[in-house]
């Protein structure tokens, strides 16, 4: 079998392609032509107008106002409130913080507790799952909380924390065990 038409088949089309070529000349292509001219002529509509610029308020910072690391909205330390009593009872600041005083008390979790010779310690599961083991005088949570006691099923800790009106106050808090299913 040979990989060429034969000469009748290439001849039927090569008359087809000639046929279908002349059927695009210039002439079908008159109302085109026309249209586009059309088009052209026409003009186009004037742009929305832009919308007015607005002014632009300048921040000039003075370093003597306050300092820029410091939220602007914090409120100002208790020692320099005014009209707000001393309750003689406030965190140590000076002490080294514990590993489980940076995480909120609502996300850690009690899994179990150890006892050797009387002593209790409580198996606490922070949200980075690490695993920590605290006893009684530990701290734990974002509010100074220190761990009184131990029981089996939680740990009890007292909180300091700021009222309402800014004072230091104690509040009771624990954690429950937490049991898998």
């Amino acid at each position: 079998m040979s990989r060429f038409l034969p000469a009748s088949k290439a001849f039927t089309a090569a008359v087809v392609a000639v046929v279908l070529l002349a059927g695009c000349s210039e002439a079908t292509m008159s109302d085109l032509h026309r249209y586009v001219a059309e088009v052209n002529k026409r003009k186009a509509p004037p742009p929305d107008p832009l919308p007015p610029i607005k002014p632009y308020n300048v921040f000039v910072y003075s370093p003597t106002e306050r300092d820029p690391f410091q939220p602007f909205y914090q409120q100002q330390p208790e020692e320099q409130q005014a009209g707000v009593q001393e309750t003689g009872i406030k965190p140590d600041f000076n002490r080294n913080r514990e590993e489980l005083e940076g995480f909120p008390l609502d996300s850690l979790r009690m899994v179990g507790t150890l006892e050797q010779e009387g002593n209790f310690w409580a198996i606490v599961l922070a949200t980075d799952a690490t695993i920590h083991r605290v006893e009684v005088g530990n701290y734990m949570g974002q509010n100074h909380g220190k761990i009184v006691d131990i029981l089996e099923d939680r740990v009890e800790l007292v909180e300091i924390a700021r009222d309402a009106r800014g004072r230091w106050e104690e509040r009771p808090a624990a954690i429950a065990l937490v049991e898998e299913e």
